[in-house]
């Protein structure tokens, strides 16, 4: 197979690969479930989604570090993409328990740093498909560009090169560069907080424990039209109202939280890796009343889109991509750790077409996505608004949180409590 010229890895794809390690692996996913017309052949299905695969080209690919501490993707060698995907019947309701115990797995980084598993045997004869990929290789958003591919009548998007690069201008903007950059990082040095004061601060282990939330989109838009907000808010919100209860049934400190929400920066037609900004959103669990959650939730995020995305503590990304790919290899690993030091969890949202989505004939009934554990969060939290439903998939470290089923519990009923006040 030809070579294929290399693509540099951009700043911040080098920060998560820096970021790695056994109690910390930095890949995403997803599990999406679907309902067949007839009973899954297992094997022939992922023949299916295997060949599917062999035809992403961003899913070749292999990174190679270099002596400068930078990286590009090349093409891999051998590549066959049946060795990535891997078939196995369920013996009843394992769907959490086995993606936790698979999110725990760290991706092999001498290979294309993905994995596709196809889980037969769910209840109602269902099937689900489990695909991973390193944050390296891109965000929620890049992910679902990538994965268009595996979907019934859908192409993975047709990658676009970097833009060419004006050395003249880039000289000429640097000192604003510098200057703007100066500000994020001041921005975020003073939300750093004593390490004692972050309420969910836990060491990380090894060990995931993964649940799912399915939230009706019909009742959050209906809260959204009673008390206003966006229904991003509202979500928020009920995540606040679910926080409050599990730290207080499971005898944590009940305080005020800090969430750290990914927002993508990418173009229309942009090129993929990495593209993102953020806010950090003040998550109200002391708050007692639903409708002060939302109304705090709703002053927070206003606040945050007021100041913007190339501003503020949660710009975080943004400087991650602007500082050298060397300093990454040196200091990103070890700076990682003071992650509660500045939020308490992530909170993404990817939310997926609005038209009705199918592998082989069988329609997607919901889409649970998986967030990345930053060092020493308990918990993850992933959303996707997919037709009639919010579907939020929870990742949680073994040992801080192995009661990760009663939030899940508690973000249902947070639901409902907020829905009744309208």
């Amino acid at each position: 197979m030809a070579t294929r010229a290399k693509s540099p890895l951009t700043n911040l794809d080098v920060a998560f690969l820096c970021m790695e390690r056994p109690d910390t692996p930095m890949h995403l996913g997803a599990v999406g479930v679907f309902r067949p017309t007839s009973t899954v052949d297992g094997p022939a299905l992922g023949r299916l989604l295997a060949a599917r695969a062999a035809a992403i080209p961003a899913l070749h690919r292999v990174v190679r570090r270099s002596r400068l501490g930078g990286a590009s993707w090349t093409e891999a060698e051998d590549f066959r993409a049946e060795d990535h995907v891997r078939v196995f019947r369920l013996p009843g309701d394992l769907l959490a328990s086995y993606t936790g115990a698979w999110q725990a797995s760290p991706l092999d980084l001498r290979k294309p740093p993905w994995e596709l598993h196809v889980l037969t045997g769910l209840p109602g004869g269902d099937f689900a498909v489990l695909l991973k990929l390193h944050h390296a290789l891109a965000d929620g958003a890049g992910a679902l560009a990538i994965a268009a591919g595996l979907f019934d009548g859908l192409a993975t998007p047709p990658e676009q090169p970097p833009p060419a690069r004006d050395r003249a201008a880039e000289l000429s903007a640097l000192p604003g560069l510098l200057r703007s950059t100066a500000g994020i990082a001041g921005d975020v040095l003073r939300t750093v907080r004593a390490p004692w004061s972050a309420p969910l601060a836990a060491p990380s282990s090894a060990g995931r424990r993964f649940a799912m939330v399915g939230l009706d989109a019909d009742d959050i838009r209906h809260i959204r039209r009673a008390h206003g907000g966006t229904a991003n808010d509202v979500t928020l919100a009920v995540l606040a109202g679910g926080l409050r209860s599990w730290l207080a049934d499971t005898d944590r400190p009940v305080a005020g939280m800090r969430a750290l929400i990914p927002v993508n920066t990418r173009s229309r037609g942009g090129e993929g890796g990495n593209q993102l900004s953020g806010y950090v959103c003040d998550l109200p669990v002391q708050l007692a009343d639903p409708l002060s959650r939302l109304r705090a939730v709703r002053a927070s995020m206003d606040s945050c889109k007021r100041t913007g995305t190339a501003r503020g503590a949660g710009a975080l990304p943004l400087l991650a991509n602007r500082l050298p790919a060397a300093l990454h290899r040196i200091g990103t690993g070890l700076a990682a750790r003071g992650a509660p030091m500045l939020f308490d969890t992530v909170i993404t949202t990817v939310a997926l077409p609005s038209i009705p989505l199918s592998i082989d004939g069988a329609d997607l009934r919901a889409v649970y996505p998986v967030v990345p554990l930053a060092s020493g969060h308990p918990v993850g939290i992933a959303i996707s608004p997919y037709r009639d439903g919010i579907h939020i998939g929870l990742n949680a470290d073994a040992s801080s949180a192995p009661d990760v089923d009663l939030l899940a519990t508690a973000i249902a009923k947070s639901a409902v409590e907020l829905h009744e006040r309208c």
